[in-house]
Formats: structure tokens, C-alpha cells, sequence
């Protein structure tokens, strides 16, 4: 037998599924809908961001869409689900991923009542939204996935403004719940929570150079030290979620975070253990 004749087909993770991505146009979304497509997915975007999300799915082609999608408004989320599913008569996955950030750091007295509606529709209502017409179509395929973006201030004080903190909790609070409901139906529900990391909810107007010194910069902060955190890694850990490789893993919260949660260095670096 030849070399050439013994090496085994490309395994793809994601063959024959079909994924809705919503905050599909830039950043963690996006580095999602690349990777979902490699893998073997049919992908809709699900953004605001028209243009970009437009552009991604010129870019990949053919099993690549895009829906204009408001997640705050429950019409649009509906009509998301309901294009995907005349489109390709079936979802496999939802990533509920669309989410936004209130303001730099800051005390909870110079929040205000806006600064917490923002989160809270965005992060938390359209999270809620998405995974209650995605159950509409999952419960009577009874199978799926519905997976969510949270954030590592889930297992960590401080990392983050109350009003972004308040509704990411929120979100696993949900994950947590709908895990409950819809294991009957053999749907799994997770969430994923990353780090710190730079996208473009983030770093807009950002040069590449200082986003790059940012990246490291922020890389030490954390405990995994060697490695940068990008959009990429936390697409990954999506994809370990929406695929079959993680059949019996649902209701986790997977913290992406290097450790960062788990370790405190403190007493260690005021003794000099640490450099």
C-alpha cells in the first residue's frame, strides 16, 4: 500500500451541521463562522453589522449566509431561525454569541440606568431570545445544541463593570436552567467563557501594532504564561462545545482563561517564589 493510499480522509467535526452565529460579523463570531465552515458546517451569520457580516460570507462562499438579525428584537431572532430552517430544514447549532460592552471600568455609582439596559438587552435578551426559538425547532427534532458566550467574570470578582458582570452571570444562570429543561429532548447547553481578550467590541480604532502589545500585555496578566489569548482559541472552544466530541457534556461553563480563576499568585510573588 502507498504512503498516499493509507492516509485517512480529512475528519471534519462539524460535517452536515447546520450553525446560526449571532454577533457573527467580527471578533469571537466571526473567527466561529470561519472555523464552523472548515469544519464541515453550513453557517448563518446573524449580526447588525451589514457590511462585514456581507463580506465574511462573500469570503467563505458557498454553505455561508448572512441575516441582518437585532437580537434585542424578538421578530428578527425569529425570522433568523425561520430562514435558517427553510433554507436548510434543519438547526443543529445555536452559538448565542452577539454581546456588547457598557463602559470602561468603573465604580458602580458612576453607572447608570443605561449603561445596565444595554448589557442586559444585548448580552442577557438576546441570549434569552435566541435560545427560545432555537428550542422551538430543537424540542421536536429532539436533538441540538444551544451554546452560549459568557465570560470568565462568571468565576472571577473584578474582571469586568457590574452592569457587564450582572448580565454575563445572568447568561450562565440561563444555561444552567435551559441545561435542566431540555436534556429531555437530548439538546446540551453550555456556555463559554473567555478571558480577556481583544476584538472588535474592544480594540475599535485600535492600530494592529497596539492591539498586538495590548494581546501580550494582557496574556501576562493571566496565569498560562507563553501563550496569547485571540478570538481563535475561544472559536475553538466552541467548537469542542458544538460538536459531537462533547455528546454527554452539558450544562458547563468552559473558562477560558489559562488558569487565571483557579490561581492566585499573591502570596507567592510577595514571598519572591515567583519572579
Amino acid at each position: 500500500m502507498s504512503a498516499t493510499s493509507s492516509i485517512a480522509p480529512t475528519y471534519k467535526r462539524l460535517e452536515g451541521k447546520v450553525a446560526i452565529i449571532t454577533g457573527g460579523a467580527s471578533g469571537i463570531g466571526a473567527s466561529a463562522a470561519q472555523l464552523f465552515h472548515e469544519q464541515g458546517a453550513k453557517v448563518v451569520i446573524a449580526d447588525i453589522q451589514d457590511d462585514l457580516g456581507q463580506a465574511i460570507a462573500n469570503k467563505l462562499g458557498e454553505d455561508v449566509c448572512y441575516v441582518h438579525c437585532d437580537v434585542t428584537k424578538e421578530d428578527n431572532v425569529s425570522n433568523l431561525v425561520d430562514t435558517t430552517i427553510e433554507k436548510h430544514g434543519k438547526l443543529d447549532i445555536m452559538y448565542n454569541n452577539a454581546g456588547v460592552l457598557d463602559r470602561a471600568f468603573g465604580s458602580i455609582l458612576d453607572t447608570t440606568k443605561a449603561d445596565l439596559d444595554r448589557c442586559v438587552g444585548v448580552n442577557l435578551g438576546g441570549a434569552f431570545l435566541g435560545a427560545k426559538h432555537a428550542a422551538r425547532v430543537k424540542v421536536p427534532q429532539r436533538k441540538g445544541v444551544i451554546l452560549f458566550t459568557a465570560s470568565a467574570c462568571t468565576s472571577i470578582a473584578g474582571l469586568s463593570t457590574h452592569s457587564y458582570a450582572a448580565s454575563k452571570y445572568a447568561v450562565w444562570g440561563l444555561a444552567r436552567n435551559l441545561a435542566s429543561e431540555l436534556g429531555q429532548y437530548g439538546i446540551r447547553v453550555n456556555c463559554v467563557s473567555p478571558y480577556a481578550v481583544l476584538t472588535g467590541m474592544n480594540s475599535k480604532g485600535m492600530h494592529e501594532d497596539v492591539i498586538a502589545q495590548a494581546e501580550v500585555r494582557t496574556s501576562r496578566l493571566g496565569n498560562l504564561q507563553g501563550e496569547i489569548l485571540k478570538a481563535e482559541g475561544i472559536a475553538r472552544a466552541a467548537l469542542y462545545l458544538a460538536s459531537d466530541e462533547a455528546y454527554f457534556v452539558s450544562g458547563l461553563n468552559l473558562v477560558v482563561d489559562g488558569g487565571f480563576s483557579v490561581v492566585n499568585p499573591t502570596m507567592l510573588k510577595e514571598l519572591k517564589i515567583v519572579p
